[in-house]
């Protein structure tokens, strides 16, 4: 069962990362010299400068609102499972079936704003990726 739920978590966490907006290039004589290989070589390269730099990347903020949003569900509902089961006289298992509830909701709530929500990273981000690029000799026409 604990197998099953990691799977479906990692699974989630996964599809929330893959769908990272990317700078969009210009076809500008740099890009045409290197290729485009090379240049998605350096914006990874970019990327990874920019996270390094303490700017927070879109997939990042995604899973780490995702796992807090998971954290708080499951702590609410194994307060409210507690509340619930002191009335039956069976707290302790209350509490583990309302904190397991509660962090699937969380999950799932979290998830679902993450998916939904804006897919452009922030600012900070952007903007290093932005720069780091056009030292590099390209041209970032936007984000997608």
């Amino acid at each position: 069962m604990k197998r099953k739920a990691l799977s479906v978590i990692g699974g989630s966490l996964l599809l929330a990362a893959c769908s990272a907006a990317h700078p969009v290039l210009y076809p500008n004589a740099h890009l045409q010299s290197v290729g485009k290989e090379v240049a998605a070589q350096d914006i990874e390269a970019c990327r990874q400068l920019a996270e390094t730099a303490g700017a927070e990347g879109e997939s990042s903020g995604k899973a780490g609102r995702v796992a807090t949003g998971t954290v708080v569900g499951g702590g609410i509902g194994a307060a409210g499972g507690a509340a619930g089961g002191a009335i039956y006289g069976a707290a302790g298992r209350g509490s583990a079936i309302g904190a397991v509830s509660g962090a699937v909701w969380g999950l799932l709530s979290s998830l679902f704003r993450a998916t939904s929500g804006s897919s452009q990273p922030n600012q900070a981000y952007t903007n290093f990726v932005n720069r780091c690029l056009q030292e590099k000799g390209y041209e970032v026409t936007g984000w997608q």
